[in-house]
């Protein structure tokens, strides 16, 4: 299988910035598309940006313009670049891959979710 290993959360001021990483681990896969989804206290799962394998992004109107996805698929990481935030970006930040593994007796495809990061925006 592929496990998710996400780093970089803390407390930061409003209008700061913070770079989240996650890395993909396992033997024998590939990654497909990868995501950014957030749970804020109370509220339920968000999307907050998604990259496919080829570099195409889309992003949650929340964060357009202010968050900015990207991966390496050599070394299977993703990370987001998150700036000017505010107290409504506070929030368990969870990395989320959509995988194949190859396998002789059948390919397996699933999704993996990382164990997530708090973000938190405080003054």
């Amino acid at each position: 299988q592929v496990q998710l290993v996400e780093s970089g959360g803390g407390l930061v001021h409003p209008g700061g910035s913070l770079r989240l990483s996650c890395v993909a681990s396992g033997s024998g896969f590939r990654i497909n598309d990868m995501a950014w989804h957030r749970r804020a206290p109370g509220k339920e799962r968000e999307l907050v940006a998604r990259v496919t394998s080829g570099g195409s992004t889309n992003y949650a109107d929340s964060v357009k313009g202010r968050f900015t996805i990207s991966r390496d698929n050599a070394k299977n990481t993703l990370s987001l670049e998150m700036n000017t935030l505010k107290p409504e970006d506070t929030a368990v930040y969870y990395c989320e891959a959509d995988y194949r593994v190859f396998r002789d007796d059948g390919d397996i495809v699933g999704r993996a979710w990382g164990q997530g990061t708090q973000v938190t925006v405080s003054s």
